[in-house]
């Protein structure tokens, strides 16, 4: 390239001067797991999101222990969480080999579970969750505090670091049953401010315990257990109650259950070797194809895949050999070779229970007919909508759209690219004055904006017609693709973006009722957040703070002198673009939308959404003002 158009393109080339030797860095492993955290356990948090980095190193150490049980060394696992930081995971396996305690704990590549090599090494672990030899390292490196103690045949071995650097190793002998213990403490150098959240806790281990009937695991002092397995899991997932027997399955490799219920919902929880995968991947899109085509072959005639699975409560548990996961935290498998195996064993085991029981096949096809009647309803409505999508002038007016789309992913070369997918967001927000700011100040790659326009419908009790009689419902449905299912969902966070006030709560509180009612799945995958933007902005001439509590404005206040400046935020129209970029960048601040209990849903949302004023009103007046 000439220099002329080195020119033309702002393009300033390196001297060779400047470029050498010293310029290339070799980093420890140590090094490079805390240079780039997120590579290793995804997102850091501070312990309000079930998928941040502290949970993540929690699962990691369990996750060893599960795999001894699977194995079927050890059938208890003892977890302490205390209250600063410090977590011990105890189980009763066979313990790491003495020899290799530090480097099992320490050197990246070092481990039980790779596959068997050419020596003809026999592996120790078939079907485990990590594979890479990475997991307990990021822990210790990403640990202020870090020890281990392997107990095998009367011996023991404990090595201890701190911040990732080695500091000693001691042998003794021991009386305790074999096993291995980590203590680990995350450090306040990566997480700066972090609290385990024991709401997280609980659910993962109740996911253990389900995922692995027989296993006892006791976490600060709360035993969890499971006789029945996917089955119990299911019963819990249950919106309402099932219409027929569940329709169960167990092999060495594979498990599942499904059933429908009344509700028209389709939810599914897939896992990988007990690792829940909850963007789905290979096994669950094998498993959903499995069900429409077994059912069909029983039909008398052909049925739509949609009328099949539609009120379908599912789960699907499979044991590989070589997971390939899209990224260390393991949320989606990339297995593709398994699918044809996957497709015909579950099918073939659909085919021979629905043989020998009649009575569930006639249920199933009961349902099948109810959901075609009203799938047929919807589609008539659906054709006055056509004109609805013109007179909305989605595209021009209401959504202003990001270039990469979270239902491209797999059709991204680049990993960047993909990676920039992922990372999508959209903010539903109130009125024209609060999407100016997060339009202006947003990444227009990653990050759209829909602007409501006054207050959305209250669709509790209303059928799913509505959406498409009603302008404003439609086009949240359309801008976000979640008309038919979850395969089409544009964006991979739905942020509800309002002001802080009364008819601020009420916007949000109306748009959770409307997903809730008809879009639950996009609930209970976990996608939906409300965005959290500071009520207060506290300066003096030197510094700003914002601050998103009224202790933390008095913080503030106190910090920065009796002369400072305090400012209110009534609305998110007030903040400039300049001010409320930093609140939708990397330091956004989300608070997620979820459900402990499906089955209370819809009292829930008769309770707060419903005609029972007097009612409503006098729990208001006695708890909330």
């Amino acid at each position: 390239m000439s220099q002329e158009n080195d020119h033309d393109l702002n393009f300033d080339p390196i001297k060779e001067d400047e470029y050498g030797s010293e310029a290339i860095k070799t980093l420890s492993p140590r090094e490079h797991v805390r240079s780039r955290p997120g590579m290793y356990i995804g997102r850091l948090g501070n312990g309000d999101h079930h998928d941040d980095g502290i949970y993540v190193l929690l699962k990691e150490v369990i996750d060893n222990s599960v795999d001894e049980f699977v194995m079927g060394n050890g059938r208890k696992i003892e977890v302490t969480v205390e209250e600063d930081g410090n977590v011990t995971v105890r189980d009763f396996g066979r313990g790491i080999p003495l020899d290799k305690v530090t480097d099992c704990v320490s050197k990246i590549n070092t481990g039980g579970k790779f596959i068997t090599g050419k020596d003809g090494i026999k592996r120790p672990f078939s079907s485990s969750i990590g594979l890479n030899g990475v997991g307990l390292k990021a822990v210790n490196f990403l640990s202020e505090d870090f020890r281990v103690t392997s107990w095998r045949g009367g011996k023991s071995v404990t090595s201890r670091f701190a911040e990732g650097f080695f500091v000693a190793e001691e042998s003794l002998d021991s009386d305790q049953p074999n096993g291995t213990e980590i203590q680990f403490r995350p450090s306040h150098e990566i997480f700066p401010e972090y609290h385990f959240d024991a709401k997280y806790i609980r659910r993962r281990m109740q996911h253990y315990s389900w995922l692995n009937s027989g296993l006892s695991l006791s976490c600060n002092g709360e035993r969890f257990y499971s006789r029945r397995g996917l089955l119990d899991l299911l019963d819990s997932k249950l919106e309402s109650d099932a219409l027929y027997d569940m329709i169960h399955y167990k092999s060495e490799t594979m498990e599942f259950a499904f059933c429908h219920t009344g509700s028209f919902n389709e939810n599914y929880y897939s896992f990988v070797n007990t690792q829940y995968t909850s963007d789905g991947g290979t096994h669950l899109a094998a498993f959903k194809e499995a069900i429409g085509k077994a059912i069909n072959e029983l039909a008398p005639k052909p049925l739509d895949f949609e009328d099949i699975r539609c009120g379908i409560t599912g789960v699907i548990a499979l044991k590989v050999q070589d997971p390939v996961f899209e990224s260390q935290t393991k949320t989606k498998l990339g297995n593709t070779d398994i699918k044809a195996d996957v497709i015909n064993e579950v099918k073939q085991a659909i085919v021979a229970f629905l043989y020998k029981n009649p009575e569930i096949k006639n249920r199933i096809f009961e349902k099948i007919e109810k959901n075609e009647s009203i799938r047929k309803q919807i589609q008539a409505v659906r054709k006055g909508a056509k004109e609805l999508a013109q007179k909305s002038q989605l595209k021009v007016d209401k959504l202003r759209d990001c270039k990469y789309h979270f239902n491209e992913a797999a059709n991204k070369r680049k990993e960047e690219e993909k990676r920039k997918c992922q990372e999508t967001m959209i903010f539903l927000t109130e009125g024209n004055s609060a999407s100016g700011s997060v339009v202006t100040s947003r990444d227009p790659q990653t990050q759209a904006v829909f602007s409501l326009r006054g207050k959305p419908r209250n669709c509790y009790g209303l059928r799913k017609e509505t959406v498409y009689q009603n302008e404003e419902l439609y086009g949240i449905m359309q801008a976000i693709g979640i008309e038919n299912s979850l395969d089409d969902l544009r964006y991979a966070k739905i942020i509800i973006a309002t002001d802080a006030d009364v008819d601020g709560f009420h916007i949000r509180n109306l748009l959770i009722t409307y997903f809730l009612t008809f879009f639950q799945p996009l609930v209970e995958s976990e996608r939906l957040f409300i965005l959290e933007t500071p009520l207060f902005r506290v300066r003096n001439k030197k510094e700003t703070r914002y601050c998103y509590t009224e202790t933390e404005r008095d913080a503030a206040m106190k910090a920065l002198g009796r002369d400072c400046e305090v400012t209110r935020f009534k609305g998110l129209g007030e903040i400039s673009p300049n001010e409320f970029g930093q609140f939708i960048g990397e330091d956004i601040r989300l608070q997620q939308v979820s459900i402990d209990n499906v089955r209370q849903v819809d009292d829930m949302l008769k309770f707060f959404m419903g005609e029972n004023v007097p009612e409503r009103r006098t729990y208001i007046m006695e708890n909330l003002l």
